[in-house]
């Protein structure tokens, strides 16, 4: 039999995730963000869930046609933009709107022959201090792309940088709003923690919405807010199985380094699952795994293909016991723990990363399915 690691895509969750966005601001359309190959859920495996969006975000033109290839008619959005001349040929052929942030965009679109002008949407760096035009260039940028012929619509867009913490969005929000002053065009500002946390603020217009992290079943604010607090359901679950168990006496130690030493005896599990697999080798003793949908805990060091897991609190539990790594324990935990569901962002913030990391690393040679 193959190796018992296997990762679920629950296409349920992704249609509730995208309708929790949407109740949150309701009056703005939504761009479904699919850059990173779906937060590594995988484009084709997300598509029928998030098929319910008003349009596609993404960032390179192959992920752009995958969309097209897989039927989708509707908008597709660069969210980087083109990267070179060429690319605006394809965004031609495609039918992509693309991001405008930088002067040498600009000269691209100017010299590009097209038959049909381009939507774009401007951005501003209204703080992030990544891409985007400052708000003193801005209306100079808009100025030269609303002079081309090559263009048509010209959306406005920033980014928020602490939309999940304590600073918030309002200082962003008043440059973009003293820059975009009387100008035409439809704003593009709030992504998942501005949905979720912003939503009420009375100065925040956004007629297009980012969801990102918020459709995977992530917290963009984690600890602050648990996936559950705002409503989420998990969109991946990677499990796998006890292939092995040892018994140790008080002093033995667990894994690579030493890292954990027994100091009463002790039944552990190993699990077929390691950073090989994109579970992240920083997790120690103490990070939470689910065994028969159980709570317990990590013991040791990660190694390449395995780790090893305490099975005290479920002394039942022998070969071929289900381990739920992040997501939701499946009918095969039984009674117990069917449905018992752990977080990835608790697995992640073990790690001291997000849950955005662990979702874009899983491994290729991890089996994929989808429910």
């Amino acid at each position: 039999m193959p190796r018992p690691i296997h990762a679920t895509i629950h296409t349920e969750a992704l249609r509730h995730n995208l309708l929790r966005a949407r109740r949150s601001m309701p009056d703005a359309r939504a761009w479904a963000v699919v850059k990173a190959n779906a937060y590594g859920h995988g484009i084709e495996r997300v598509f029928e869930g998030l098929r319910g969006a008003d349009g596609f975000a993404l960032l390179d033109l192959a992920e752009a046609e995958r969309i097209r290839a897989l039927g989708w008619r509707g908008p597709i959005l660069l969210l980087e933009g083109v990267f070179e001349p060429r690319d605006l040929e394809t965004c031609s052929r495609l039918g992509l709107a693309h991001a405008v942030h930088c002067d040498a965009q600009i000269d691209w679109l100017a010299a590009h022959k097209t038959q049909t002008p381009h939507h774009v949407f401007l951005k501003m760096n209204s703080g992030m201090n990544r891409l985007g035009f400052t708000p003193a260039r801005y209306r100079a940028a808009w100025a030269r792309l609303n002079a081309l012929p090559q263009v048509d619509e010209i959306g406005l867009m920033t980014h928020f940088s602490d939309a999940d913490g304590p600073r918030g969005i309002a200082h962003q929000r008043e440059a973009f709003e003293a820059a975009t002053r009387d100008l035409p065009g439809e704003r593009c500002v709030a992504n998942s923690a501005a949905i979720l946390r912003h939503a009420g603020d009375a100065g925040l217009r956004s007629d297009w919405v980012r969801p990102g992290i918020v459709l995977y079943g992530s917290a963009a604010d984690y600890p602050a807010h648990s996936a559950a607090d705002w409503g989420l359901q998990p969109t991946m679950t990677l499990a796998t199985r006890i292939i092995g168990m040892q018994d140790l006496l008080p002093g033995a130690t667990v894994g690579y380094g030493s890292r954990f030493r027994a100091e009463a005896p002790l039944r552990i599990g190993v699990a077929a699952c390691g950073y090989a697999d994109g579970y992240p080798r920083l997790c120690d003793t103490g990070t939470p795994v689910l065994v028969n949908g159980v709570r317990t805990r990590i013991l040791g060091r990660v190694s390449m293909d395995m780790l090893t897991v305490d099975l005290t609190p479920v002394p039942d539990a022998g070969l071929g016991a289900e381990v739920t790594l992040w997501g939701r324990a499946s009918a095969a935990s039984g009674p117990a723990g069917r449905g018992a569901l752990l977080s990835i962002d608790e697995v992640a913030h073990a790690a001291g990363t997000v849950g955005y990391e662990l979702m874009c690393a899983l491994a290729q040679r991890v089996p994929v399915s989808v429910e």
